[in-house]
């Protein structure tokens, strides 16, 4: 990245921070340790008078994500500035999203990236989440070898395809992980009116890249989001079968990602502040810029999301949440 794109970044990240440190737990206050305020301004990361922003130098922030976040190669592509700015590592865990929330659960992250709105809905009304912003979005989409025996190129439904394809009885590679990918595809089975099972049905307990190279060497279907497979498409075999909504496909191919603090109420070891630097970080202006600006092989793999000039306050509750409601 240039070194303007770091300016640009390293200044919004510094006005998320100032804005979530008055409801930090501890070093509140403001400045951004610059030394125009009294702070010593040595690391830009705040001082430890009292007076300056939360003092996160030296720590690690634990991220529990989905593989292809990680896979894609994004996470490696920004991290660096958010690191360099504050004087802090990030440890990615990619684990798929029921692994990841899991992980969290136990207390084991600070932070969760991931991209199956009904598991992250399931995790904040439990709550272990909090703060939750939506983040980006790619699709899914139907990725198979490219004589496609089950016939499903060009079809506008989803769910016509995967039931084409389990009345051919043609392979088909499922990550079976809980992952969001896979929450995805057993929504996607329920809708056809099918129950896939069977010698022609595979479930790999993988992440996304092993998954599409399972399928590839077996020539058989599978559900992928568009990210990862860009990223993984010169080393394969596989075409894409049926498109999601980003190239007008059908909207119920949607692949939309979230990110959320774990709650230190219910784990006082999660890293509070350092969370809620990073998710004001991820979701400034020129963060999803960056996002945006991410490509593999030329195309673009993730849109950004998180500001909208007309925002879904919805956002940052479980779907169909309401005052009225939680009241009942």
């Amino acid at each position: 990245m240039t070194i303007q794109r770091r300016q640009l970044i390293a200044a919004i990240g510094a006005g998320a921070v100032a804005s979530t440190a008055g409801c930090s737990q501890s070093n509140g206050g403001s400045g951004g340790g610059d030394g125009t305020d009294g702070s010593d301004g040595d690391d830009g990361t705040g001082g430890s008078d009292g007076e300056s922003g939360p003092d996160v130098a030296g720590e690690t922030l634990t991220l529990t994500t989905t593989t292809s976040t990680y896979d894609t190669g994004l996470l490696d592509e920004i991290h660096t500035d958010f690191e360099e700015m504050y004087g802090v590592s990030v440890d990615a865990v990619a684990q798929g999203t029921g692994a990841a929330l899991e992980s969290a659960r136990n207390g084991d992250a600070d932070v969760v990236m991931v991209h199956a709105r009904g598991l992250e809905d399931e995790f904040l009304r439990n709550g272990y989440g909090i703060n939750r912003r939506d983040l980006m979005f790619n699709d899914f989409v139907i990725v198979g070898p490219e004589d496609d025996p089950a016939g499903v190129q060009g079809m506008e439904s989803a769910t016509e395809a995967l039931a084409a394809i389990a009345e051919a009885e043609a392979q088909f590679v499922s990550r079976g992980d809980n992952s969001g990918t896979h929450t995805k595809e057993l929504n996607l089975w329920e809708a056809a009116g099918t129950d896939p099972g069977g010698d022609w049905y595979q479930e790999t307990g993988t992440g996304m890249g092993e998954a599409l190279n399972v399928a590839n060497q077996q020539g058989a279907y599978t559900l992928a989001d568009r990210g990862t497979f860009i990223s993984q498409r010169s080393e394969i075999d596989l075409v894409i079968l049926v498109q999601g909504p980003i190239e007008d496909g059908p909207e119920i191919l949607a692949n939309p990602y979230g990110i959320m603090a774990v709650n230190p109420g219910v784990h006082d070891n999660a890293n509070y502040d350092l969370a809620m630097a990073y998710i004001g970080w991820v979701t400034s202006p020129g963060v999803q810029d960056a996002i945006s600006s991410y490509q593999v092989n030329g195309e673009q793999l993730f849109f950004p999301e998180a500001v909208s000039e007309d925002p879904d306050f919805q956002q940052y509750v479980p779907e169909g949440w309401s005052s009225e409601s939680a009241d009942e």
